[in-house]
């Protein structure tokens, strides 16, 4: 629950961020970014994987970039479902919109330690209690 939260006002101040930043997204009532937000999320969690899968051709042919475009298409239709509470003007809005609250949320999250960033492959493990007391040469392959 706690990091659910966490995630949720980062994403909150990501959108309010991307609201002053970039010209052409609005909002009426500070809780209209909160909902705005916590839908973002929602269809995030749900529908970006489905969208991911049905345009993976596409992704892998533009280097992910069109991943870009699926954002903004995500923000936009938070704006179709919430407007007039929360609405962006057109698509290139809702790109640059998106581009910020990626951004923004990474950054956020980083600083924030809910992003946890580690190498690929690596698997957290308690160390090796051994005769030697877990001191000495490890071979992970």
């Amino acid at each position: 629950m706690k990091r659910f939260l966490q995630n949720w006002l980062i994403g909150t101040c990501a959108v309010l961020v991307a609201v002053y930043v970039v010209p052409g997204v609005h909002y009426e009532k500070p809780l209209d970014v909160l909902v705005a937000s916590l839908l973002l999320g929602i269809l995030n969690a749900f529908v970006r994987p489905v969208l991911l899968v049905l345009t993976l051709p596409l992704v892998l042919v533009t280097l992910g970039l069109f991943v870009l475009v699926i954002n903004g298409l995500l923000l936009w239709l938070v704006s179709w479902l919430m407007r007039p509470h929360f609405y962006v003007e057109d698509f290139w809005a809702a790109f640059w919109g998106a581009l910020v609250i990626s951004v923004v949320s990474a950054l956020l999250g980083r600083v924030a330690g809910v992003h946890k960033t580690s190498s690929p492959g690596a698997v957290d493990r308690p160390p090796p209690s051994g005769p030697r007391g877990g001191r000495g040469p490890v071979i992970d392959i």
